[in-house]
């Protein structure tokens, strides 16, 4: 029996799909862990998908 194959959505094309990251800010903590800094997508804020008005056309 043949999968059905869902849509692709529209990525991000400034995150790739990857909206929210821990960004390591080189310091450590005492215990020796480093610390961290959650970003953001600023262009799909956070989705990983844009709507199709936003995205280039290629």
């Amino acid at each position: 029996m043949t999968q059905h194959s869902h849509a692709q959505g529209r990525i991000c094309p400034n995150c790739d799909g990857f909206p929210r990251v821990a960004v390591a800010t080189g310091t450590r903590r005492q215990d020796g862990s480093r610390t961290t800094a959650p970003v953001t997508c600023p262009s799909c804020h956070g989705r990983g998908t844009v709507a199709r008005s936003v995205s280039p056309t290629l």
